[in-house]
Order: C-alpha cells, then structure tokens, then sequence
C-alpha cells in the first residue's frame, strides 16, 4: 500500500470517521469507504491528498465543491454530510455511493438502449435543474461524474469547478483540460458561461451513449476544443441508424454551437425527453434555432477573426499553429472516411516536445484510441530527460486506422541522459492503467501479486521504488498489484457505539461470528459497549468475537432482560439480521442495464473519485435504468 495513505486505513477521523478502504484516487484526492461511528453508516471520505493540500487553486477547489454540493438538497445529487478544513487535514464527508461511474457503464455496453438513455438523460436534467434553480452551474457535467446505483438511480457528483451565485469560481486550468471532449464552444473558447453551458456537455454525453463514439476527437486537447467551436458532428443516425429522428433531434438542439439556438434550461430539454419516452415517433423543431447564414467559418478563419482558445492552450505545451493545421487535416479525414469503419489520420509530429513535462500530451496518448505508444530511451547530452528525439512513423505519415480496434504504432525516442526518472503516484489506479503510466515514462517494471485488503483486485498496492523516488533506467519497477483480502486473515470491524443487530451484521459480512455477553450500563440498553479484539485485529474466517453489550441502568443478569422489562426474556442463540436480497452482482453484458428495482433506502463511489467516484465498481445490474425519483421525490439515504 502506498505509504502516504496507509496510515489512514484503520484511523479515525476527528473521533467519528472510521477509515475502511481506499476506492479511489484522483489527481487532487484520495476517497476512503469509512464508517460513520456517531450516525452508524457507511459513507465517503474525499480527503485532499498531501501533494495537493498546500496548492491554493487545489483548495479553493475542494472549498467550491463543498460550498457548492451544500446548497443543493436532490435525489439525483450527491450529498456532503460535513467537511472540515484544517490546516493538517483538509476532507469531506460524503453520501456513500454502490455503483459504477456511467462511464464505465458505458464502455461495458459500447451503445446504450434509447429507454435506458432517455432515462438516464432524465434523470440527469432533474439533478441539473435544481442546481441551476439555486444559481450552480456544473461546468464538467461527463460520464466520468455521473454515478449509477445498483438500482439504476442517477448521482451528479464533483462540483469542484461550479460556477457559484455572486461568487469567486474556480476558473478553466490544466487541471480541468481533461474535460475538452464535453465542454461548450464557449467554455473552450474562454467567453461567458451560464447553465447552457451544462445542456451542451449533456447533449455530448447523450450523442456517446447513442452511438459509443465521442462527437469530436483528435489528438490533442487544442485539436478537440476547436472543433467544439468550428465543427458540426457527425449526424447520430450515420453511426447508429437504430436510433429514432427525435433522440438525434433532441442531441442537436442541445449542441448548438450559439447558447441561444440550444435548449435554455433543463425543463425545455426533459420536456421533449418525456414526450420521446411516450411517443418513440416523435420529432421535434428548434424553435430558438435561427436563419442559417451563407457559408461555415473554418478552424483558421475562427481563429483569425476573434475566437481566443487563451484558457485552452495555456493548459497544454504544444505550438497552438502546428496543432491549428493538424486539427484541420484530420477535420478532413473524418468527412471523407464518415461511412467507413476505418479513417486515415495524418501522423502529429512529436519530435521536439518534452513527454516528461508534458502530462497533457502524455495523458492523450495514455487515453487515445488512435495510437498505441511505445517509448525508448536514448541517452543524449545535448537535450533535457524526456526530449523527443524521434518518432516512427514521421511526422506528416497517413495512416489507416479503426478507432479502438486498429492503431497506429508510434514509437517515441526520448533522451534519457542519464537522468532518473522520478516514479509516479499509482496507488489505486487499475493495472492496466499503470501499465500504460509507466510505459509511457520508460520505465521498466514487473507486476507482483499481493493479497491485500485495503485495495480490491485489479488495483495498485504500492510500487517499489514508492513514489516520488527516483529510477534508472537499467531499474526494474516492482508494481504491486492487489489480488484480494488475505485468504484466513479478516479484519475485525469497529462495533463500539453500534447497536446489537447492525454489530451482528458487520461481523457477518466479513465472514465472522459473534459471542455476544450483556452487563449493566448507563448507556442505552442494546448498544455494543467493547469488543474483545481491538479493530483491525486479522483473525480467520468463522472466528467468534466477544461483543460485549449494555443492558441498560436496569439490566437484571438473573432475568436476562434489557432496559428493565423483565417479561420481554433474551434468547441464548443470537439471531441475524433482517436482510434484503442483495443485488445480482454480475457484470452487465452487452445486451443489458441497471436493474430498475427502487428502494426507499438506495445502497450508495469518485471524479472519477473518481472519477472520483465514491466506490469500486458493482455492476450488478441487468435492466434499464429506473426512473431514479424523476418526479423529484428524494430517494432517502444512500447508505447501504
């Protein structure tokens, strides 16, 4: 387990917060499953990492997020129970959340049922709505921040960047570039935004969900962002023709490049949702949309005459011409290629960037289903650690591919110069995702399986070097990937404060039995005064655990009774819990959806957290999305 965040797992929080579990891990924070000890459930610890913690735009952020989510009360948006901020330990208390990102739940499915979108996008609008009735705008609404539960319930999470009422906001930095392939054209063109800005980025989620493809794509940041201002996309039906006209109507009133020819609030949008939902005939006009004018400004033309991409390209290290130019040429490919399962892309040209420094070229490459990277070392004492020397294929090569199926090798050079390579923070991540991390900084590594039980199977333990430390590049990296807890090694829960049943309860989800002793008390009768081993304690399975019990003030041991009624007798065999079927726990497949079981109690990751969502994926789901309360009535705790 990384070092810097073992030493929370077992810890209690400010006396309350019980730290279980990592489940996730992002770029500015680390989200823990923890229990709460004084309200007795399950919830989410978003906890500002270390490396972050002193950053002011990373505060200010995590400040916004909890401002943000505070003013905001809807089934279909996370809750934040508390947050503290302190100078040693900056975190939030979350709704705990048992599902998936959508965004997983779309790359399982590729292309999503029309009921299952419609209901999704539904659900969605309704979250949007009520945020922007309080004056919130989203500003990064995309898969990687909507959660979906067991029960097909809807959960908008990460309000890091919203846009607050008669508020200083976080504004568009590197740090948020990864959200290029949803923002609005005038997001990524720097201008004023308001809750239009959320329908378009709904509008491209839904256009994914429809046809598994993204409206625009290329391969680099700057690329993507001019498109979302310049291009129109292609048409939903040529990738998906079983699609009906209405759903491809709805997504292109909703991707008006001009905020005035789109939807103008989330009520306008699920209006036609609902009435596609009860006539799968039905189209509808753009009444906003305005008289098309002669002729469509190019990618350069909007560039000379005024469409400033300042927040973009200061988010990223590549010459703003040379990507201008690239973006055309692949703007091109893609009209002349539109009805063909493979596209010729012209091959960038990388030599002269500097991949270390550059993590948004390096997380493109990581994430692009264009290019499959292979990066070696040359030593060279001319050029900084990390200068791309040389590239197979070249510069300018033309190239066919089918985006996700067949790549393009691309072979980078780097200098090395000797120089160590400082080993990133992969605690967490998936292991494929590692993988592709370390390739992508040459850095050699083996994988070792551990059991563990702090990380669920397929994710990153630790890494020996740990990270921060510095590599050779004649080292081998030792991944440690988690395969598990510890066959015959469980942890003890924490009971103290819990009641009998849900004590009873705990231990029987790890798998451990009770032996349960009851004596006199001021505390209120039922209640779990100690425990014979401490929490965290490991012991095999099938172990009993004294659970020490109060009777209450009045307890008669004679009469084993609790809180004095001596004609209400405790059994000698404990019994357990009443218990609720759980959730199939099978992975979707291709042909299927969240199940639609509602529940007055939702079980409850994150992004993304994500990202960052709150918990590891349960993709127990194998029918449409429900409803989710689309009515708007709130869905109680999701605390399962």
């Amino acid at each position: 387990m990384d070092s810097n965040y073992e030493k929370y797992v077992g810890a209690v929080l400010d006396g309350r917060y019980k730290i279980e579990k990592v489940i996730g891990m992002g770029g500015m924070a680390v989200v823990f499953k923890a229990e709460d000890i004084a309200a007795k459930k399950t919830v989410a610890i978003k906890l500002l990492r270390e490396d972050t913690a002193q950053e002011e735009e990373s505060v200010k952020r995590f400040i916004n997020e909890s401002k943000a989510v505070s003013m905001l009360s809807h089934p279909n948006i996370v809750k934040i129970y508390s947050v503290s901020v302190r100078e040693d330990l900056k975190y939030i208390v979350m709704e705990y959340i048992e599902g998936i990102t959508l965004k997983t739940y779309m790359q399982k499915k590729r292309v999503m049922k029309v009921d299952e979108i419609l209901k999704c996008a539904g659900q969605i609008l309704n979250a949007l709505d009520h945020a922007h009735s309080k004056g919130i705008v989203h500003r990064d609404i995309k898969p990687q921040n909507i959660m979906l539960t067991r029960n097909g319930q809807i959960k908008v999470t990460d309000f890091g960047i919203a846009k607050l009422p008669n508020a200083e906001t976080v504004t568009m930095t590197d740090k948020a570039i990864g959200t290029v392939y949803y923002i609005s054209p005038e997001q990524a063109s720097g201008k004023a935004i308001d809750s239009r800005s959320d329908l378009y980025s709904l509008g491209v989620t839904m256009y994914e969900m429809a046809t598994g493809e993204l409206p625009f794509d290329a391969d680099s940041p700057v690329s993507v962002a001019l498109m979302q201002v310049n291009d129109k996309p292609v048409p939903p039906k040529e990738i998906n023709p079983e699609i009906p006209t209405g759903l491809q109507q709805i997504i292109a009133n909703a991707m008006e490049k001009d905020p005035d020819e789109r939807y103008q609030n989330a009520r306008e949008m699920q209006s036609d949702i609902a009435e596609l939902r009860k006539n799968p005939r039905a189209t509808f006009k753009n009444a906003n949309k305005k008289a098309e004018n002669n002729g469509v400004k190019g990618a350069l033309s909007q560039a000379i005459h005024g469409n400033t991409m300042l927040p973009i390209i200061l988010g990223v290290t590549v010459p703003f011409i040379i990507i201008l130019v690239i973006s055309a040429l692949i703007g091109i490919s893609k009209i002349t290629d539109v009805k063909s399962t493979t596209e010729t892309i012209t091959v960038e040209d990388f030599v002269g960037k500097n991949y270390y420094n550059n993590e948004a070229l390096r997380a493109a490459l990581r994430n692009s289903d264009v290019y499959k990277v292979e990066v070696k070392s040359k030593a060279d004492s001319d050029h900084e650690p990390g200068y791309i020397l040389e590239q197979t294929p070249s510069a300018g090569s033309r190239k066919k591919i089918e985006r996700g199926k067949t790549f393009c090798q691309l072979t980078l050079v780097i200098t090395s110069s000797g120089e160590e390579a400082v080993v990133p923070s992969l605690s967490s991540y998936e292991k494929r995702d590692a993988e592709l991390e370390l390739k992508s900084r040459a850095i050699a590594y083996e994988i070792v399986e551990i059991k563990d039980d702090a990380y669920d199977a397929g994710k990153v333990v630790k890494t020996d070097p740990a990270a921060g430390e510095k590599i050779t590049s004649s080292q081998k990296l030792k991944l440690y990937v988690s395969i598990g807890p510890e066959d015959g090694e469980i942890e003890v829960p924490y009971m103290v404060g819990m009641n009998e049943r849900a004590a009873l309860a705990a231990l029987q989800e790890k798998g451990l039995a009770i032996d349960a002793s009851y004596q006199k008390s001021n505390e209120e009768a039922g209640k779990v005064i100690d425990q014979s081993l401490a929490a965290g304690t490991k012991v095999t399975k099938n172990t009993k655990i004294g659970v020490t019990i109060s009777g209450g003030k009045d307890y008669d041991p004679d009469k084993r009774s609790i809180g004095g009624d001596d004609t209400e007798k405790v059994d000698d065999t404990e019994k357990a819990p009443e218990t609720t079927q759980a959730p199939d726990t099978q992975a979707p497949d291709t042909t299927a959806a969240p199940e639609t079981t509602t529940s007055a109690e939702q079980p409850s990751e994150p992004d993304e957290p994500a990202g960052e969502g709150n918990d590891a994926p349960a993709d127990g789901q194998n029918e449409p999305p429900a409803d989710g309360n689309e009515d708007g009535e709130d869905g109680g705790d999701a605390n399962g």
